[in-house]
């Protein structure tokens, strides 16, 4: 039993790690692969959550020395100033809604059903922005307007319904608001370390009575898997956005929600 809890721990951080930066929703994916192999990780979803740190931790190492160059460069850097705020203010939203719903989102909203729509519903809408999305006028995040930034962030928390997508929600909806798509996928890389960061904290708080070692551990052993499997997607996902844009993604959604739709209806 306790292999059993521990591959499905491995497997669970391979799916979130080759997902979390993709528009097709890793918190998804998880309460569907959940489902499927019957993973009992610690209690209230803080599993699911925490492991996207190891994915975060990814996109620090991908991007260190930008990142480094960003906080060197705070006192006195203009473009390192504005890059900074960019990626606070498109955080805000997202941490005051996330504290105040938290609960209900947990509760009501990890459901199968719930992801299955919204992977249907997001494919769907990914194919409408591709085609209307207007000519880019951003191509760096150091050009980002507060307002624009804020937007963005607004724009995020659409994925805090399971299913939606994090990453699809800041990428797409920076599209809508004519950022360039590299700039955008990369502003949605590091809008998540905080995001995530403040989401995996405040988790571990509301479900510390509940952590046992062994939920430790398996938390441990999903965290170290989505590391390595995100590393080997960030990269590749760069490019294949720059050549094919995101309608393979959104094709992907289709077919993964209405598969898995007919799944639990039928079963």
């Amino acid at each position: 039993m306790l292999d059993n809890m521990y591959i499905g721990a491995i497997l669970m951080g391979i799916i979130e790690g080759l997902t979390e930066f993709l528009p097709v929703s890793s918190t998804g994916h998880l309460i569907l692969l959940d489902e499927l192999i019957g993973f009992q990780g610690p209690p209230g979803h803080v599993f699911e959550i925490v492991i996207q740190l190891g994915a975060i931790l990814a996109i620090c190492v991908l991007y260190f020395q930008r990142l480094w160059r960003v906080v060197v460069g705070l006192p006195s850097d203009p473009g390192a100033q504005r890059f900074a705020m960019a990626v606070i203010l498109a955080f805000l939203p997202a941490a005051v809604i996330g504290v105040i719903l938290h609960d209900f989102i947990k509760s009501v909203l990890f459901s199968p059903i719930v992801v299955c729509v919204a992977l249907i519903v997001g494919g769907f809408a990914i194919l409408i922005i591709e085609r209307m999305r207007p000519v880019p006028r951003v191509q760096a995040i150091e050009k980002f307007t507060p307002r624009l930034s804020l937007e963005i962030g607004l724009m995020q928390c659409l994925a805090m319904i399971p299913g939606v997508s994090r990453s699809g929600a800041t990428i797409l909806g920076a599209l809508l608001l004519g950022v360039e798509r590299k700039t955008a996928a990369e502003f949605s890389f590091f809008l998540a370390i905080p995001t995530m960061f403040g989401a995996t904290v405040y988790d571990l708080y509301k479900n510390r009575a509940d952590l046992t070692m062994n939920g430790s551990l398996l938390i441990a052993i999903g965290f170290v898997a989505a590391f390595f499997s995100a590393l080997l997607v960030v990269k590749w996902f760069v490019d294949f956005v720059g050549r094919h844009g995101f309608s393979p993604f959104a094709w992907y959604r289709i077919v993964v929600g209405t598969i898995g739709l007919a799944a639990l209806l039928i079963r």
